[in-house]
């Protein structure tokens, strides 16, 4: 636990993670920011983590699949009628944080396909199935490679 908790600490001095959470969506904030040329929002931004030159703000979630959670759930969409985001970007990682997909979708995507679920207030989406088979659901893995 004492090397996790060094190895977050490095990752946070190079700015790669922003808290001492659990590093994914922090990493993916990053990549995303990175690979997208956005900048990164404060921590405190409510219902968005980035925007673009032109100030389009982007909604960030990604999970880490491995054998033992195949899972494609992102983590929980906060608010989604306040319509906080104009852009969500969803990064699928294996087991060693390599991309293994990365999709971009308009919050209207969001609206049509994410579940509300009361026992989290909270929409919640995975990505596979119908909202991948949906024309404005872009495919932005090879940013990634």
């Amino acid at each position: 636990m004492r090397l996790h908790a060094r190895v977050i600490e490095e990752l946070k001095h190079r700015g790669v993670v922003r808290t001492k959470n659990n590093p994914v969506g922090d990493y993916a904030e990053w990549l995303v920011s990175q690979s997208l040329g956005l900048t990164l929002e404060n921590n405190s931004a409510a219902g968005y983590d980035a925007t673009d030159p032109e100030g389009v703000k982007y909604q960030i979630k990604a999970r880490r699949v491995t054998l033992d959670n195949k899972s494609r759930q992102l983590s929980a969409i906060r608010k989604l009628e306040a319509a906080d985001f104009d852009q969500l970007v969803g990064v699928l990682f294996d087991a060693d944080f390599n991309v293994m997909a990365a999709y971009q979708m308009p919050h209207s995507v969001m609206v049509e396909h994410a579940k509300y679920r009361s026992h989290t207030n909270a929409h919640i989406v995975h990505l596979k199935g119908t909202l991948l088979g949906d024309p404005n659901v872009m495919v932005i893995t090879a940013l990634f490679v």
